[in-house]
């Protein structure tokens, strides 16, 4: 009877809904019940909406406390000592008897909003009483004032509860695998059980600004989102009514479905222009300006771009004027915000101000239906191997890739992001604008990461925690940084092209910052794998994300690792190429050729061993230019290095070290590999010394540029 008072009390407050209720009967008798730890409320909403009276375990010195006491009257429980080995082995026998049991695999109440750390005893406890595990997410009990994030979100009395019940599973572990390894084992799989459950009852089937209004009423519109170099920060409200009033407008220009083409830097404006056009539903196509006219043309001609949105300030500053008069002589309307500025009357700004008021009745009025798999954005490929294809991204693709991430990655309302990564590439997109911008994290956009001495100044000025990079880019700020400048910085996220080793330590040694590496590609929106604070090894791009199936090929040629292949919501609807222009072509069955060669430990850490199509054939032997690089840069840190495989007529290929190091010394290279352990077929014997390495917007090497250059030039031969 008070269970059921009890319940009928919560209910009401906490409007609490149960999901997936089915799975608790499929689970059996024997049954571990794994769950999420948000605030003090979880352990009674379990205990009187579970369908059955379920077995507790709780920690022997928390039994003690008097908020608990309360609870104890609902509920079974199992005081466990965590000191005492024998507490845990009585447990296990009490499972045994076909007892349902209630345990928190991280052992705590979370203080950052997401999965903390994962204990081991939960895997063994399931592992030792053959039990199936009964994964249930609790999710909003975190707003309540009986959470522990007081001051880090917006709390309110009573938030609306979520209870989600997962499908039952087992363990799969090998039967030879015993002891201290058999138990970590067991903490890993709970661990990437309890993550995908954070990832699979996410909330992913929503367009892009549906997701900014829910934001907009979990952190408040006061909550400040976006700012840049103007030194004027937006909130949620502002920032959607600016985006109601803009995009109205442009929706009198454009025809819903467009793609239209943004060629703007990192500023709010940009970030404003394309929540409008998100609102209205109209498909930004984010142009790469760094790639040149002829680049660019071919962007707008594959994806059927008829206008261009763009600045005059912008225009004049990054000397774009040639590639605008391009565009505009192949009939495409260019049209810059100030221009729209002045057309915006006072009507239009009343009517979405109101509109970012009165939300979300009155946009579902104005805007109709919106399909979650429908084009959200168009980015092209870097062109590091060739022309720029249009890759289409859903929104569910890109919602599907955030939450990837905020399943393993702790990002909270308390951090502020620093991008200065291009949005027109998916990394400075998806992680350094929309993760942050639907999550309540506060983001500093600034238009180049080229400027190696002011960027690292500003991540001090603005206290940023997190940022973003590539190797490149890390590397540079690594040069001109005071060991001072990254205090504030929690994690710094590094992708797109290799991270060397002289990277990673610079910034551990001086700065005191771990440098995660991940990787991922334009297609799959874009994030595939990334080391993360609670598991992070050096040398590897971390583990796959959840939610992502994978299959390898093998590779004539190459023994260790195969050729990878990827499926999953991330996964980009297709591409836009340039012999069917604006017409989408879908992948096969779904899945996606990476094209990288690559392996996992047993670990199921991922390692990178090169592109397919960057293997050089010597002797008879497939030769890793990626491994060959590495190498270089293992011996030569501090420079900017490439290596090309070029044809040779006594073994086929050879290998060219394109290198801005005056130095460079096959001898020197040969005296490296031998202490690494490398077959000297990675050392290249011919070398070509430049001023600098060509590189795209993104960071990555431009191999077309330097094919191009060493094309007529086969560079100086080898003592």
């Amino acid at each position: 009877m008070m269970r059921k008072f009890v319940r009928y009390i919560l209910e009401k407050l906490y409007d609490v809904e149960v999901e997936g209720a089915d799975n608790f009967a499929k689970a059996g008798e024997r049954v571990l019940i794994v769950a999420n730890h948000l605030s003090f409320l979880d352990a009674l909403l379990l205990a009187v909406f579970l369908p059955e009276k379920p077995l507790f375990a709780i920690n022997t010195f928390i039994a003690q406390k008097w908020w608990i006491k309360p609870f104890l009257v609902l509920a079974d429980t199992f005081a466990l000592d965590p000191t005492n080995p024998f507490a845990t082995k009585a447990l296990i026998s009490e499972i045994k008897k076909d007892r349902k049991c209630v345990i928190f695999p991280e052992g705590r109440i979370t203080v950052t909003g997401s999965l903390m750390k994962i204990y081991e005893g939960p895997g063994m406890i399931a592992d030792k009483s053959e039990a199936m595990l009964l994964p249930v997410r609790i999710d909003g009990a975190q707003y309540s004032p009986l959470s522990r994030l007081k001051g880090k979100v917006r709390l309110r009395w009573f938030p609306k509860v979520t209870i989600r019940i997962q499908e039952p599973r087992r363990f799969d572990v090998p039967d030879d695998v015993f002891g201290r390894a058999r138990r970590a084992v067991m903490g890993r799989k709970l661990y990437d059980i309890m993550s995908e459950m954070l990832f699979q009852t996410s909330d992913r089937n929503k367009t892009l600004f549906q997701s900014l209004l829910d934001a907009r009423h979990t952190h408040g519109g006061n909550k400040k989102v976006v700012v840049d170099m103007e030194r004027a920060p937006l909130g949620y409200l502002a920032l959607m009514q600016r985006s109601f009033i803009i995009g109205r407008h442009i929706a009198g220009q454009t025809e819903r479905g467009e793609y239209v083409g943004l060629l703007l830097p990192n500023m709010v404006g940009t970030i404003v222009l394309f929540c409008g056009l998100q609102a209205f539903g109209r498909v930004p196509a984010m142009l790469n300006f760094s790639t040149g006219l002829k680049n660019m043309l071919s962007a707008c001609k594959t994806s059927g771009i008829k206008h261009v949105y763009t600045a005059r300030r912008f225009v004049e500053m990054g000397k774009l004027t040639e590639m605008v008069a391009g565009l505009e002589k192949k009939g495409i309307k260019v049209i810059y915000l100030e221009d729209l500025r002045k057309e915006i009357g006072f009507v239009d700004k009343m009517r979405g101000m109101l509109a970012g008021a009165f939300f979300p009745g009155l946009y579902y009025k104005m805007i109709g239906p919106a399909d979650p798999d429908d084009a959200a954005v168009v980015l092209f490929t870097s062109g590091s191997e060739g022309a720029p294809k249009g890759v289409v991204l859903s929104h569910v693709n890109i919602q599907a890739n955030r939450y990837q991430l905020s399943a393993r990655v702790d990002f909270g309302p308390t951090d502020k992001i620093f991008n200065a990564l291009p949005i027109f590439h998916s990394f400075g997109l998806t992680a350094g604008t929309i993760l942050p911008l639907l999550s309540g994290i506060e983001v500093f956009f600034y238009p180049s990461p080229l400027h190696y001495r002011i960027v690292p100044e500003l991540v001090y000025d603005t206290n940023s925690t997190i940022v973003f990079g590539t190797d490149t880019f890390l590397a540079g700020y690594a040069r001109f940084a005071h060991p001072y400048d990254f205090y504030a910085v929690r994690y710094i996220f590094a992708g797109a092209e290799k991270l060397k080793d002289e990277t990673r330590r610079i910034y551990a040694e001086k700065y005191g910052v771990r440098v995660l590496e991940g990787y991922g590609a334009t297609e799959t929106s874009p994030v595939l794998t990334t080391n993360t604070p609670m598991q992070n090894k050096a040398g590897t791009v971390g583990r796959l994300l959840p939610g992502i199936e994978y299959r390898t090929e093998d590779v004539p040629g190459i023994d260790e690792g195969g050729r990878l292949f990827v499926k999953g919501p991330n996964i980009m609807k297709g591409y836009l190429l340039s012999d069917k222009p604006g017409k989408l072509q879908p992948l096969e069955d779904g899945w996606y050729d990476t094209g990288d060669i690559i392996a996992f430990d047993d670990e199921g850490y991922v390692m990178i061993k090169g592109r397919a199509k960057r293997f050089a054939k010597i002797a008879g032997e497939m030769v890793s230019l990626t491994a060959a690089e590495s190498l270089v840069a293992a011996t030569y840190p501090g420079f900017a290095h490439a290596v090309l495989g070029i044809p040779d007529k006594k073994k086929g290929e050879a290998l060219l070290l394109i290198t801005e190091c005056t130095d460079a010394d096959p001898s020197e290279i040969v005296k490296h590999a031998k202490k690494r352990g490398a077959s000297e077929l990675t050392v290249p014997r011919q070398i070509k010394v430049v001023d600098k390495i060509p590189v795209l917007g993104t960071g990555k090497t431009d191999y077309v540029t330097l094919q191009d250059m060493v094309a007529d030039k086969k560079g100086r031969k080898a003592a």
